[in-house]
């Protein structure tokens, strides 16, 4: 799936869309009506909310919806523009976003400094809920950003749900969003495990404290490899499952485990080799009383890196042994966080955490570039000037060590300005 879209159409049709709304008829009696979220149907409501992301970078429900004179359907439009200023100082993380992997080792004195400013995680979606006797209460979502080449709409999530199931590009089933503690970093703490991947899921939820949920999910695999080796397609999907048990004040404890099957050539025996990858979690969020709240989460496995923020996408799900035999190996790997929210008011809130993500070498495997661990220290302050209008400050350190035991650090502190709609 091409996850990036010309700005010019999708803005195009999103103007040509809200004009012609108002307008439409499917069928005598069935006009479509624009009004504000407050004046909406209770039940479509409750339904809003209830699909609301937990994450607490992702848009929150919509001001407005397109309404069928029935009540039966609406269509939600919304996203919030957000800009952010950011100064590196005494070492940098080079990147948009804060990502200790990303932090030069040693560091370098002419790159101490830098000063960014970034409007691209500025978000827009669409939604609609409903509900039949077919699929019972259904939601369509499509999300983008601007984060796609040349600063193009880069596709976040698309998919249908209805009855436990999920169809489409959404939060993996391995990722537990709501134990995410609150950056102003788009990245967040290098040892999240929030990964978006198409995927078919099913969640069952048998009482108001219970739910388990199983999915496939499309199977992205990042590696190294040498000249007696090479990549070949994957051929069976990811196997994320989860149990979940819910409290009073909405705290939770979430137990995950994940199975991969990770697929490459050997070219010395010209044979296909499949090596089996596994994670297991343990996350969640305990909100002690109206004012503190504390996230955690702690994971181990070998060959899902990619599923960790610190190390997606840089060739460390599967890499080759140090002899010359053509076989693979999977590289362990732990990582934790653990943060703390607290609110002073409705409109004042501060957060703290501290991540870290550590990787274990195997067989002899040693690259003295190559990562060895880092550390993710971040606390922040926000302030909401109204309902939809959010500000915030934040002071992030990141440490990374290499193989050879040479260390880099970063600082940076950044703000933020937010309007929701």
């Amino acid at each position: 799936m091409n996850e990036y879209m010309s700005c010019k159409t999708v803005l195009l049709w999103t103007v040509a869309f809200l004009f012609c709304c108002p307008v439409l008829k499917a069928q005598e009696g069935e006009g479509i009506i624009f009004i504000p979220i407050k004046k909406a149907n209770g039940d479509i409501i409750a339904l809003l909310y209830e699909m609301e992301s937990p994450h607490f970078q992702d848009p929150k429900v919509p001001r407005f919806l397109l309404y069928d004179q029935k009540r039966k359907f609406a269509l939600g439009i919304g996203g919030f523009v957000r800009m952010t200023a950011s100064y590196d100082f005494n070492g940098i993380s080079d990147n948009i976003d804060f990502v200790p992997y990303d932090i030069p080792v040693p560091n370098n004195p002419a790159e101490h400094n830098q000063f960014q400013m970034d409007a691209s995680t500025s978000r827009i979606f669409f939604e609609l809920v409903g509900s039949n006797r077919l699929l019972g209460d259904f939601n369509v979502y499509i999300e983008s950003d601007f984060r796609g080449l040349n600063k193009n709409f880069k596709l976040r999530q698309a998919y249908i749900s209805f009855r436990g199931f999920l169809f489409g590009r959404s939060w993996s089933t391995y990722s537990d969003v709501a134990s995410v503690p609150p950056t102003i970093d788009n990245a967040g703490p290098n040892a999240n495990t929030s990964e978006q991947n198409v995927q078919i899921r099913y969640t069952y939820e048998p009482n108001e404290h219970w739910q388990m949920a199983l999915a496939a999910e499309y199977p992205r695999l990042s590696a190294t490899y040498n000249v007696y080796n090479e990549p070949i397609p994957q051929r069976v999907p990811d196997i994320p499952l989860y149990v979940q048990y819910v409290w009073k004040n909405k705290s939770h404890l979430r137990a995950t485990g994940l199975l991969r099957t990770l697929s490459y050539r050997n070219l010395n025996t010209e044979e296909n080799k499949n090596l089996l990858g596994w994670g297991i979690q343990l996350s969640g969020v305990y909100n002690t009383c109206p004012q503190v709240s504390l996230y955690y989460q702690g994971m181990f496995g070998k060959g899902i890196t990619r599923y960790i923020n610190d190390l997606s996408g840089d060739g460390l799900d599967m890499v080759p042994r140090s002899d010359d035999s053509g076989q693979m190996q999977l590289l362990p790997t732990f990582s934790f966080l653990a943060g703390i929210r607290y609110n002073f008011n409705d409109s004042w809130f501060a957060s703290a955490s501290y991540s870290q993500v550590r990787l274990y070498d195997k067989n002899g495997y040693y690259q003295p570039d190559g990562y060895k661990y880092a550390r993710y220290i971040v606390g922040n302050l926000f302030w909401d000037m109204t309902e939809d209008c959010r500000l915030g400050l934040e002071y992030l350190y990141g440490r990374r060590k290499n193989m050879d035991l040479k260390t880099g650090h970063a600082n940076r502190i950044q703000f933020m300005a937010q309007y929701n709609f």
